[in-house]
């Protein structure tokens, strides 16, 4: 024994000591300023990547665990030039994203991790409950001539059903689509609306989603789906730079009108929900953001796109027992309309994808394992079930934005929003609210909320069967 090597041994112990203590205290503890937004976001098979937009010129660092990670960087500042939108060219600008937008895999172990000092929420093995908002912004619009009062937090909630949802405590979020609203400015002189940020860059979604959306960024991780308000011509740009949880590749970035035939289009994914006694559920995320109201002729190049990803959703849902489908325009609910003082008009599911998918399912339209499916686009929350083997449809597009005229109940005798549906079972409704999904053991509890989070609706699901009743 070598009594005289001890001291030595002591101060190499007491400079490791000292080492790890310098590295844990160089971790970010501190808010950091320059970060706008930071979350998490659920990708193919579940992958789940978390984001951050920051105004600094270097991508902050993700913990993970305790350890520094490098965050990669996805897009840059920049202002992108003027192209083709869906308002007129004098109502147009360019958009512009003052920040960097940066984003890291989580690895699937993941107990914590933070970005600047701030804590992100990590997926559950199993997602037992799940709030699904959409529809969720201020719309100004001059085309509609409508300017929702952005500035009230009464006539545009979402702020206020946010933070009641957060208060839920979900282990997932789904938003159906449409996050982005003011695409032009509001008119001098209107105090509803006056100062608020418009056209489709970084200001305008910070205002319209990201801010308000804070609660609930925090309280889970997300998925997202693609909305009509997310195309190429409205706020795909930033869709891409900010929000789809794929890889930002140049030409499907919606920067140049040209290559608008791969930006306004991805093929469909499935989200794992983990393992309930012998049922294994999953979320199958189809992008309907394109999507026309009346069939496509088959030579056309958006027909062909959707078989193929009809016939990918039919794969999909062969990895899992109980499958949700999920897009932003509602195959088997209805719209209302009514224009001034004239007749309401009601109007039935998505035609154009009705037509695909049938040519592939037959009457069912879905895969025969796909038992629920959600969407938003009607800006009302739906629920639909049906006699005929069909899955029940939830339509949850009352997140915020201007509300649509309620349908009638009863309907009329027969309605149906496809031909070889048989209703069983409708209800609907015009407040601002969000929906629930709970799963318990073999079975799913639904439940339609206000933004107060007073009960409207609830639903049981089992198998293919579901029993609904108003509250």
């Amino acid at each position: 024994m070598h009594t005289h090597s001890l001291p030595g041994r002591r101060l190499l112990a007491l400079a490791a000591i000292s080492g790890l203590l310098a590295a844990c205290s160089s971790l970010p503890t501190q808010h950091d300023a320059k970060i706008q937004a930071a979350w998490v976001v659920l990708g193919e098979n579940g992958q789940a990547i978390a984001r951050a937009v920051t105004t600094d010129n270097i991508c902050p660092s993700l913990v993970q665990d305790g350890n520094l990670v490098a965050m990669n960087h996805r897009a840059g500042p920049s202002t992108l030039p003027l192209r083709k939108t869906a308002s007129k060219p004098e109502d147009s600008k360019p958009s512009d994203f003052p920040v960097l937008t940066c984003e890291a895999p989580l690895l699937p172990a993941t107990r914590t991790a933070s970005v600047g000092g701030r804590d992100l929420p990590i997926p559950k093995p199993v997602a037992q409950k799940i709030i699904v908002i959409g529809d969720t912004g201020c719309r100004l619009k001059v085309a509609d001539n409508y300017f929702q009062s952005c500035n009230d937090s009464e006539k545009w909630a979402f702020r206020e059903m946010v933070e009641t949802a957060a208060r839920f405590k979900p282990d997932l979020v789904v938003h159906v689509g449409d996050y982005h609203y003011r695409e032009n400015a509001c008119p001098e002189g209107n105090k509803e609306c006056a100062g608020s940020p418009w056209g489709y860059g970084w200001d305008t979604w910070q205002a319209d989603f990201f801010s308000p959306a804070t609660a609930l960024l925090k309280a889970a991780p997300w998925v997202v789906v693609r909305g009509n308000h997310e195309t190429c011509v409205r706020a795909g740009q930033g869709w891409w730079r900010l929000m789809d949880p794929r890889p930002l590749k140049r030409g499907r970035d919606c920067v140049d009108e040209s290559d608008d035939l791969r930006g306004d289009y991805s093929d469909p994914y499935a989200v794992p929900l983990g393992r309930v006694g012998s049922e294994q559920a999953q979320l199958i995320i189809f992008d309907s953001a394109k999507v026309p109201i009346k069939p496509l002729a088959k030579t056309d190049a958006a027909y062909q796109l959707y078989m193929e990803q009809f016939k990918a959703v039919n794969k999909l849902a062969e990895s899992a027992d109980f499958n949700i489908f999920i897009d932003h325009h509602p195959v088997l609910a209805f719209a209302a309309e009514r224009k001034k003082d004239g007749p309401l008009n009601i109007f039935p599911g998505n035609l154009a994808m009705q037509d695909i998918m049938q040519t592939l399912n037959t009457t069912r339209l879905f895969p025969s394992k796909v038992q629920a499916t959600l969407a938003g686009h009607v800006h009302l929350f739906e629920t639909l079930t049906f006699s005929t083997d069909h899955p029940v449809q939830f339509v949850a597009g009352n997140g915020g934005s201007s509300l649509d005229t309620p349908l009638p109940t009863p309907l009329a005798a027969n309605s149906t929003p496809y031909t070889e549906a048989k209703l069983d079972y409708f209800s609907n409704s015009n407040e601002v609210g969000f929906m629930t999904m709970e799963r318990e053991q073999q079975s799913w509890k639904i439940q339609a909320w206000n933004k107060q989070g007073k009960l409207i609706t609830e639903c049981r699901t089992q198998g293919k069967k579901t029993d609904c009743k108003n509250m």
